[in-house]
């Protein structure tokens, strides 16, 4: 021991000193890994997509002779309803008066009391057919407008029991109601019929 000391001291230096080992760290990835797989499979089980939107329109099936004639409706039940190019909406069933003057000029109505329309004048003309005449340079939202309230109106009216049996003792050839629609192209005459209207309207019809 003294041999030691006397060497340090002769040569100034300390004793050598082994440098610290490192230990070596390992992290298993793999439980976050699975972890991360569980949650991404619960996410994309459990999450609820937007499921597309898409309207149902029943189309007369295709035969090729289309000799079929017209069905006569009267005009007591057929409700016109128009989308001028402005996007207002306008209506004219049967005989009813806008003016004593002239019973062809349409009514103007709201687009929130469309609902109430369908559901008022099919209550009440259980043959009712409904007749839609969109302009063509009319927003295509309007037509998806018109579509939804059908829609709406017609699971309000199968709901009621009252209703539907009325329904039925007049259209004894169908099971349940379904709101009778067709869309009719824009013609010149309905331009010549709103040049009328609105020409009213400007008047303070």
């Amino acid at each position: 021991m003294a041999d030691i000391q006397e060497r340090q001291k002769s040569t100034g230096k300390k004793g050598l000193r082994r440098p610290k080992r490192r230990l070596g760290i390992r992290i298993d990835m793999t439980p976050m890994v699975d972890i991360a797989f569980l949650l991404l499979i619960f996410y994309m089980v459990t999450t609820i997509f937007a499921a597309p939107q898409a309207m149902e329109i029943n189309l007369p099936p295709k035969t090729e002779n289309d000799s079929t004639p017209p069905i006569k409706v009267k005009k007591s039940n057929l409700l016109n309803v128009w989308v001028e190019k402005s996007g207002d909406f306008y209506y004219q069933i049967g005989s009813e008066l806008r003016t004593k003057s002239d019973m062809s000029i349409p009514w103007k109505i709201p687009a929130d009391s469309l609902r109430d329309l369908f559901t008022k004048y099919n209550w009440d003309r259980p043959k009712l057919s409904t007749l839609f005449i969109i302009h063509p340079e009319a927003k295509y939202s309007k037509m998806v407008d018109l579509l939804d309230e059908t829609e709406v109106v017609e699971a309000l009216l199968r709901n009621n029991q009252e209703y539907v049996k009325a329904y039925i003792a007049q259209n004894p050839e169908e099971k349940t109601f379904s709101f009778r629609y067709a869309l009719r192209k824009w013609e010149d005459r309905d331009d010549k019929l709103f040049a009328k209207v609105l020409g009213l309207s400007a008047g303070g019809m």
